[in-house]
């Protein structure tokens, strides 16, 4: 169910009879990309400092009252929105709203909170870089997006953290988190009134205070004009090999299930070309895959492998032709059941406890503004034919590719021709 307060902020309910458990979440339509280039950070730095005082709550109160109960409260910050969320038992519903609507709203981002929590964010861009496979993850999405705010990092650079100021960051909070971008999602053994009347009671009038407009988001194209290849030179056993392509947004919402099924063909599960292939028949790697990440007006579709440096370039051939293979001749119908059932499963199985169907409510409501029951997504995944596979991956695979090297290289010059044959570019001569 779904009520509009006055505020602007918007109640969405989902009532599982069959739980003991509510799981509550605040979504804040905030996140990296609505950051000015000279805040970058700022939309996850907040998200810490708001945890650690209100004007009625310390961090240590906090941590006492959910202890108290055997609760859980946490939050994320992603590029398009921020989540503050807590997981309680269904008689603790009320406390949880009230906790991360005071967290959210009146947070105070004390200037003694500001120096202290820089220095744990600072920590965490160091763990960053320690953990190769997101350091490429990361570096992919800012090499297939270019210059588009979507392609900065959630978390920020070392100089965009040691810079911030408490001003800057209170500055942030004013006037991005408005109620009318706000989403209290709520999913458990509760009723959808007995929500809105707590919530009514933990936002009141702060819910309703005036802030500054926030920038519009863009939605100009983000694809770029063409493929770029990044090397970060990183000790270690493996080289990290990410390849990505620019992809749709969710204003294409209906490539959005032919996308997919061609993703979990290519590489999202046991029985997908790049499993089969790299791991299973060559052994040439252990960890590989493929992925989605859809935003408003942009997406990446990316290979990730990890391996031995002497075999990134048989790892690189063969998902240059995987790709081109299937860019070629789409799927076979098999392939498509197979991926079509496995979506289907996995999106059912991943909807059995409360805060998976709280995730699936607010991100739903802040995406487009509605819940799209789970019988017509399931809907949607059985009508995706092979055609419809087919014409995706012709569009998607004349694409750009990008790719990022993490590993033991220096530069381009080092890396094999398999490499650039697989990403569409010339390999550069050899250094003399």
């Amino acid at each position: 169910m779904r009520t509009v307060l006055p505020s602007g902020m918007r109640v969405v309910t989902e009532r599982l009879p069959g739980v003991r458990s509510a799981a509550v979440g605040l979504w804040v339509g905030v996140g990296s990309r609505d950051e000015w280039p000279d805040e970058e950070g700022a939309a996850h730095f907040l998200e810490h400092l708001l945890f650690k005082r209100t004007p009625t709550r310390t961090a240590q109160s906090v941590a006492v009252e959910m202890d108290a109960v055997g609760g859980e409260l946490n939050a994320f910050t992603t590029k398009e929105y921020t989540c503050f969320y807590a997981h309680v038992l269904d008689e603790d519903a009320a406390l949880a709203i009230d906790v991360v609507a005071d967290v959210a709203l009146r947070g105070e981002c004390a200037a003694a909170d500001v120096d202290l929590e820089r220095e744990v964010v600072l920590e965490e861009i160091a763990m960053r870089e320690d953990d190769p496979e997101d350091l490429a993850g990361d570096l992919l999405v800012e090499a297939v997006l270019g210059g588009h705010p979507l392609a900065r990092p959630v978390i920020g650079s070392d100089g965009s953290i040691e810079s911030m100021t408490a001003d800057r960051i209170r500055g942030f909070h004013r006037g991005r988190y408005r109620p009318e971008s706000m989403v209290l999602a709520v999913a458990g053994n509760i009723t959808h009134d007995e929500v809105v009347r707590h919530a009514r009671a933990a936002t009141g009038a702060d819910a309703a205070a005036s802030a500054a407009p926030a920038p519009v988001r863009s939605g100009r194209a983000a694809a770029a004009d063409s493929g770029r290849l990044v090397v970060h030179p990183h000790d270690g056993e493996q080289v990290h090999l990410a390849i990505g392509i620019p992809t749709f947004g969710r204003s294409e919402g209906e490539l959005r299930w032919p996308l997919a099924v061609l993703n979990h063909a290519v590489g999202g599960g046991l029985s997908s070309r790049l499993f089969q292939e790299i791991r299973e028949s060559r052994g040439l790697a252990y960890s590989v895959y493929s992925s989605i990440e859809t935003y408003a007006d942009a997406g990446v579709f990316s290979v990730y492998a990890g391996c031995r440096p002497d075999n990134l370039a048989a790892v690189a051939d063969q998902v240059r032709r995987i790709l081109e293979s299937i860019g070629r001749d789409g799927l076979g119908e098999d392939e498509c059941a197979r991926s079509r059932g496995a979506l289907r499963g996995g999106m059912v199985l991943g909807l059995e406890d409360s805060g998976a169907r709280m995730n699936r409510l607010g991100a739903g409501e802040l995406a487009r503004g509605y819940h799209v029951p789970l019988s017509e997504s399931l809907d949607r995944i059985a009508a995706v034919t092979r055609e419809d596979v087919r014409a995706v991956a012709a569009e998607l695979l004349r694409r750009p590719r990008s790719a990022v090297v993490v590993g033991p290289f220096e530069d381009e010059a080092e890396l094999p021709a398999e490499l650039f044959a697989a990403v569409g570019r010339a390999r550069p001569s050899p250094r003399r």
